[in-house]
């Protein structure tokens, strides 16, 4: 981590000691009046979000929400929607730990406003391959970079009052069988990469909880995993938050309570509750075993200000931020801007711009999953273009090719009618665009015991004569009439054993009609509910309407597209994944983009060589055209400020920011790591330490298409000086204190007599403005062991840091090398390797501008005590 010295360093005072006491003290209190079938009623949720509230000790009822993206509350509908911030990549393309802590201080502010005390992100998983369907909800493929990022985010939500889970603990890095993989990777590897991000958070940041993965790791579930659960993260970590399973992942009674798991979830239905009461009575779990489980749940509501008697972490929140103008700050800063020849930023006074593509149109804002939330709204780039282009420039749109399968959402609202026995009507609700999605809660109150079917209603106004579409998307029984026929009436199942797939990726069905422009016509959509519609103890209903205009064939769309960008200055083309190619729950298949987008691009190339391609993607994919282009421009999934953040880059009103936290292959065959897919329920991590950039350093015959770190502005730099030097030569680091220090988020927890954070190495790095601009830099460090061990990676990023500098400016940052970055894990466990190490600055894992020589001599560092299966 970089910084810029300002003395803002804050450190726990004595006041915030004693109200670590208080709180310890007033759960102590609480527990010690409950007997075991109140203890273990903590242990389990009430519903889909909620643990129960106990009167009886002044006990509230404790609400967790999804929050990687924006934090949703209890319901899902559009009713009550959220500020859609950028994807978690995106997030990590910034490289600026203050911007992650912002965003985290707006993720609490947002779960106050829905009555939420804990938000169940980040998700600190690696991009192991680019083939994760969850890709774009992680940060990174470096486990430094990762830490970090996850650490200052973890700090922004607590400092709001609000606690945290990082997840998914651990190695939940695909979605291919999620539930059930066994994954296998060697002690090293968990450690140096797996391990690490989940580690410097929890030393760093203190997070007050974290989420168990779903998968199991050495062949124990994670919601059971002894060894990982209570001897690495608790015995020498030092966690002292609650340890909540992945919705439905808690398996077995016994082995959960034994294996650390605090609380599962959702409920009322879980393996807890009188099943746990039985195991104590019975001795096969010890009730003091329950007493520790109920204890962390109780310090848990005791912080974030839900338990008689406790002072909350954080009494009085921050000032509000403006979530909106924050949502587009930071799509701005995470655009990454891959290729330029000079086009970008565009030039005043151009004549005329082409936009083309479907998602300029309709921005793709994040991916698929319950990472999704309803926006405040949504501003595409024809809209964020439209407001920003000068009216003097003439602004085209046109298709050009259709990246998607399935039929988009009804987008002219219905109206949603809950119907109970012998369909008497229960209450209705608002659908903005055609989709059913609730999940634990019903509109109004209404109890699905009483649900037996939902019916859509609205009307369609066609803006076009011919043949339109429409969709059915969700299991079950079904039937649609539109203009007085029926158009289906049967039964659509799904096929799968995810049992969040019916949900997440359900099966489609698509008629034809001919409709006439402007004729009114009814559409109704009519889902029958199965006996047994609820899911492991909880109500779901996902089903949506689909509706789609006549449009021309491919090839005449994509003819159309080419010939509005031969007659325009500039072709801005945005090209992007689907819902159904970046999801929870399905990998992906391929990185290439979906449909004939690498034709349309191509073409358009071909007639108009002042062509800027957007990439609106949150994960890797293939660009055969991308030398052939003026400019590359990843927007990643931007948000719902998407549109106007990206008027800002392109008209130069901010410089886009973004540098790549992973790499970025040319070819498929290139990636060093691909297979997602268990063999008989096991994946074996084979490639050990090298994935992502390490792996492609020692790749010479196959060289990415861009480097992780790669990252263009609208000026130059000069890296002009680097000095590094040991800050505690000849000892061992003295423990420190980090700038996140405070109430919610503690001095770090050291093990051993050794903070593995604290700086062991300092490099100093001195770059020049030598452009027309304003600029904003990401300086990256990077450590490398001298010599050649085939098992250790050539060089592995130690530290960073983000400044900002005028033209000619010379700009200076110091970053601290953490003692972790020159340890290995080895036999007696993290073993400090002495030698020289060569320190290397610059732009990127490839482009590394300045180097020097470190001897790091054998210091009086302690072992670890390791864990029998640690």
């Amino acid at each position: 981590m970089g910084s810029i010295d300002d003395g803002s360093t804050r450190r726990n005072t004595g006041t915030e000691e004693n109200g670590d006491a208080a709180r310890e003290r007033a759960v102590e209190a609480a527990l010690g009046k409950l007997d075991l079938t109140a203890k273990v009623a903590l242990l389990a949720g009430a519903d889909m979000w909620s643990l129960p509230a106990n009167a009886d000790i002044g006990l509230g009822r404790l609400v967790m929400s999804d929050g990687p993206v924006g934090v949703r509350g209890e319901q899902w509908t559009a009713d009550d929607p959220s500020i859609a911030i950028p994807s978690p990549t995106a997030l990590a393309a910034t490289w600026d730990l203050d911007l992650a802590r912002r965003i985290g201080g707006l993720l609490a502010q947002e779960a106050r406003r829905k009555g939420a005390h804990v938000v169940l992100a980040p998700t600190v998983n690696l991009h192991r391959s680019p083939r994760g369907g969850r890709h774009f909800e992680a940060y990174s493929e470096d486990p430094h970079l990762t830490g970090e990022i996850g650490a200052a985010l973890v700090a922004g939500v607590q400092e709001g009052g609000v606690a945290t889970t990082p997840k998914h603990w651990v190695a939940n890095d695909s979605e291919t069988e999620r539930y059930t993989v066994d994954v296998r990777a060697d002690r090293r590897t968990l450690r140096e990469l797996y391990l690490a991000p989940f580690e410097a958070i929890v030393r760093k940041a203190r997070p007050w909880g974290l989420m168990a993965a779903y998968n199991q790791v050495d062949g124990h579930s994670m919601s059971e995993h002894d060894a990982l659960n209570n001897g690495v993260l608790r015995e020498e970590w030092g966690f002292d938050g609650f340890l909540v399973s992945d919705w439905t992942g808690a398996r077995d009674t016994v082995r959960s309570a034994l294996g650390g798991l605090d609380v599962a979830m959702p409920g009322p239905v879980t393996v807890y509750g009188e099943r746990l009461v039985a195991a104590v009575r019975d001795g096969r779990v010890p009730e003091q075993a329950v007493d520790e489980l109920a204890r962390r749940v109780l310090r848990l509501a005791a912080r974030v200000g839900l338990l008689a008697g406790a002072p909350a972490a954080v009494p009085v929140p921050p000032a509000p931020v403006d979530g909106e103008a924050l949502a587009r700050e930071i799509a701005a800063r995470s655009f990454t801007l891959l290729r330029n020849d000079g086009i970008l930023p565009l030039r005043p006074g151009l004549g005329s711009v082409a936009l083309v593509g479907a998602a300029a149109a309709e921005a793709r804002i994040g991916g698929g999953g319950s990472a999704q939330v309803f926006p405040t709204r949504v501003v595409s780039p024809l809209d964020g273009l439209r407001a920003a282009l000068p009216a003097a420039t003439a602004l085209s749109y046109t298709l050009g090719a259709e990246p998607r399968t399935h039929v988009p959402p009804f987008a002219g609202g219905l109206s949603a009618e809950l119907l109970g026995a012998d369909g008497a009507l229960l209450t209705t609700a608002t659908l903005p665009d055609g989709t059913v999605r609730w999940l634990g809660q019903l509109p109004d109150g209404v109890g699905f015991d009483v649900l037996r079917a939902v019916k859509a209603v609205g009307t369609l106004t066609p803006r076009s004569t011919g043949r339109h579409r429409l969709a059915i998307r969700g299991a079950g029984r079904f039937v649609l009439t539109a203009d007085g026929a029926q158009l289906f009436d049967g039964v659509l199942e799904f096929e799968g054993n995810d049992p969040a797939g019916a949900f997440l990726n359900p099966p489609e069905l698509v008629v034809e009609l001919e409709l006439e422009a402007g004729r009114p016509v009814e559409v109704t959509l009519r889902h029958t509910l199965p006996e047994a519609s609820a899911f492991a103890g909880f109500g779901l209903v996902s089903f949506a309407l689909g509706h789609a205009e006549p449009v021309g064939t491919a090839d005449e769309l994509i003819d159309e597209a080419v010939v509005a960008a031969a007659a325009a200055d500039v072709a801005v083309v945005v090209v992007a994944t689907t819902e159904e190619v970046e999801s929870e729950g399905v990998d992906r298949d391929s990185l290439a983009l979906p449909g004939r987008q690498d034709e349309l691009v191509a073409r358009i190339a071909a007639v108009n060589p002042r062509t800027v391609v957007v990439v609106n993607a949150g994960a890797p994919v293939l660009m055969p055209w991308r030398d052939r282009v003026a400019a590359v421009l990843l927007t990643w999934f931007p948000g719902q400020e998407a549109g106007a953040a990206l008027a800002d880059v392109l008209l130069g009103a901010c410089e886009p920011g973004g540098r790549l936290p992973t790499t970025w292959p040319a070819e498929e065959e290139d990636c060093p790591v691909w297979e997602v897919a268990p063999t008989e329920g096991r994946l074996d991590y084979t490639e050990g330490l090298f994935v992502g950039y390490p792996a492609w350093q020692r790749r010479a015959a196959a060289q990415p298409a861009y480097w992780f770190g790669h990252g263009l502005g609208y000026t130059e730099w000069a890296y002009e000086g680097l000095d590094v030097h040991l800050t505690a030569p000849g000892a061992a680091p003295a423990l420190a204190a980090p700038a996140a220090a405070s109430a919610a988020v503690p001095a770090p927890v050291a093990a051993a007599g050794e903070d593995p954070y604290a700086a062991l190495a300092r490099a100093v790095v001195r770059v020049r403005n030598t452009g027309a601009r304003a600029g904003r830099e990401v300086v990256q460090v990077y450590l490398a062991p001298d010599g050649v061990d085939p098992s250790r990676p050539d060089r592995r990023l130690a530290g960073f840091a983000v400044l900002e500098a005028e033209p000619g400016q010379v700009a200076e940052v110091r970053i601290d090398l953490p003692l972790r970055a020159f340890q290995t894990w080895g036999d007696a466990g993290w073993e400090l390797r002495p030698g020289g190490y060569g320190v290397e600055a610059g732009r990127s894992a490839a482009d590394r501008r300045l180097s020097g020589v470190l001897d790091v001599p054998a210091l009086d560092v302690p072992a670890l005590d390791v864990p029998a299966q640690g």
